[in-house]
């Protein structure tokens, strides 16, 4: 997998779409506590990795308060990997490029100012606590041949379909529910 998704502007409005709709669809849904009115309550982001022309589209990630029980509510996304600073995207090519030492993980590293400690974390994450999160629990079964973790995300990102970048936004989309408080994320980085 290269890393040329780092550099493409259609990629980038694809997951920012995709985090529109599922925003949207939150908020449509009302509060799951109460069955209220959810209000727009974004907080900022700084993210890690993101291109300089979608710095300010990516610089809120949405969230919402509801306007009776007052609890937030943060909707899924492919864009942010739970409370990381670098993009899931950056997250999952820098991991891939990093397992079994791949040549160009320093290098990629050195483009993304992603530190070497912080990759080895990530794969601990991989490799370790995404099989305790119930979001794998309940979806290892369907993955026939099983995925290897020790080899995630490459392994895991081998069994969507499409091009590249189509596997790349499957496995976002697959990951998503990790990425608000309906399933818990053990944050390792």
């Amino acid at each position: 997998m290269c890393h040329a998704f780092l550099e493409s502007p259609t990629f980038f409005a694809v997951l920012l779409h995709i985090d529109e709709d599922l925003a949207e669809a939150a908020r449509e849904a009302g509060c799951p506590a109460c069955g209220g009115t959810l209000h727009q309550a974004d907080y900022p982001r700084k993210p890690r990795g993101c291109p300089e022309p979608w710095r300010a589209a990516f610089a809120t990630r949405r969230s919402f308060c509801c306007a009776q029980c007052r609890r937030r509510l943060t909707p899924r996304s492919v864009r942010f990997l739970g409370r990381r600073v670098y993009l899931g995207v950056v997250v999952v090519v820098a991991s891939v490029r990093h397992t079994g030492h791949h040549p160009q993980a320093d290098a990629l590293a050195a483009t993304l100012a992603v530190p070497i400690r912080t990759l080895r974390r990530w794969q601990t994450w991989w490799r370790e606590q995404l099989a305790q999160t119930p979001l794998w629990c309940g979806a290892q079964g369907g993955f026939v041949p099983p995925v290897d973790l020790q080899q995630a995300p490459g392994s895991l990102l081998e069994r969507f379909l499409g091009d590249a970048a189509d596997a790349l936004v499957a496995l976002l989309r697959f990951l998503s529910p990790l990425t608000s408080r309906s399933c818990r994320l053990h944050e390792g980085g």
